[in-house]
This record gives C-alpha cells, sequence and structure tokens, in this order.
C-alpha cells in the first residue's frame, strides 16, 4: 500500500469516525463529563459497541489471514501515567483526541485549546522523551517492560476465540447496562446546549408535571 493510499484511507475513516461521533452526540462535553459523572452512560454504551463490533471484524479479518495484529510492547509506567492525565484532562477539557475534531467542526469554539494542547503535549514529550521514559521505567519495582503480553496465547484458536469471547461478554454488559439506564431517557435529561463553549455539564431537562 502507498503513503498517499494509505492517507487517504485514514482520512476518510476519520471522516467517518467524525459522523458517527456527531450522530451519537458523545462528542458534546456535555456527554464526556457526564460519564466520568456516572450519570450519563451514553458514551460507554457507543465506545463497547464499537469495541465489539471491531473485534468481530478483526475476528474474522485475522481468521481468513487477510491482517495480522502486532502486539505493543505493555509499558506499565507509561500506561498508569498516561491513562491518568488522559482521563483528567478529558474531565477537565471535556473533549478527548477522538471527539475534539468533532467538537471543531460542529462549533464548539473550547475545541481549538484542546486541540493546541494536544499538539504542544505531543511537542514536548518527543523533545523529552528520553527523560520522561527514563521516569517512567519502573523496573525497579517490577513493574517495567513487561514485553508483548497477550490472553491470545493461553487459548485455543488465538486472537479469533479470545475476541468473540469479549464481543460477547461487552454485548451481555450492554444489554445489562442498558436495561439498567436506557439510553432514550438519558437522551430526554440532557440539554443540547451544555458543555464548554455553550454552557456547562449535563443538566436535567424532566417533563413538566401532569395538570
Amino acid at each position: 500500500m502507498s503513503v498517499y493510499l494509505a492517507v487517504a484511507i485514514g482520512l476518510a475513516m476519520g471522516v467517518l469516525f467524525g459522523l458517527a461521533l456527531e450522530k451519537a452526540r458523545v462528542m458534546e462535553p456535555g456527554f464526556l463529563i457526564g460519564q466520568f459523572q456516572l450519570t450519563n452512560f451514553t458514551m460507554i454504551k457507543v465506545m463497547l459497541s464499537a469495541i465489539a463490533t471491531g473485534l468481530v471484524i478483526l475476528a474474522v479479518l485475522h481468521g481468513f489471514g487477510i491482517v495480522q495484529l502486532s502486539v505493543k510492547t505493555a509499558l506499565v509506567g507509561h500506561m498508569i501515567v498516561g491513562g491518568l492525565l488522559l482521563g483528567v484532562g478529558i474531565v477537565f477539557a471535556g473533549a478527548c483526541p477522538g471527539t475534539a475534531m468533532a467538537q471543531l467542526g460542529a462549533g464548539y469554539k473550547d475545541a481549538w485549546a484542546v486541540i493546541a494542547g494536544g499538539l504542544a503535549g505531543g511537542y514536548t514529550y518527543g523533545l523529552y522523551q528520553k527523560q520522561i521514559d527514563t521516569a517512567l521505567d519502573w523496573s525497579g519495582i517490577g513493574l517495567g517492560n513487561l514485553g508483548k503480553m497477550t490472553l491470545a496465547d493461553l487459548l485455543p484458536g488465538g486472537f479469533v476465540t479470545l475476541a468473540l469471547i469479549f464481543a460477547a461478554l461487552i454485548v451481555v454488559g450492554l444489554v445489562a447496562l442498558e436495561r439498567w439506564r436506557p439510553w432514550r431517557v438519558e437522551m430526554e435529561r440532557h440539554d443540547p446546549t451544555s458543555g464548554p463553549g455553550r454552557s456547562a455539564g449535563i443538566a436535567p431537562r424532566y417533563a413538566a408535571p401532569a395538570e
């Protein structure tokens, strides 16, 4: 595959991803903040649905030898500190790297600050990568480079079996979550004008009491 074709495919997938985020409304800051406040579970439902779908598609493609998977090295320090920074950043900004561009297209002015912050963070890491990697190397406490760990090596059928099992578990969890917190109810309670750049947070919107 040429570089130009890879870039074109990436751009097309990015556009489709942005459309999906906008139509599902999980790019709205209020939905993101509400998920971390455990007051709105729309975002996790959409993301888990995407993960389950992706697992099934990858299982089929990998099973027929169309794609080969590359497991990344498990760097504990990087995962823990990076995950915490990302989570805290999402809560404060009401956006994540996957939603900032969609927010920008939808007219959220604060998205510019989120994108600029992400670029500044990446630039800073590039400048001080060696020092940061050294600080996050927790080999001294037995939590350094754990290698390319994967559960797929422990199961008959490898990744295909693992992916289908996890996809099934996610679907069961989604059904239970939807029964507990129906999406229609959460949509009715969400104020579409909420979030940074418009107003703040998840605002309950209840129907007027019957006369």
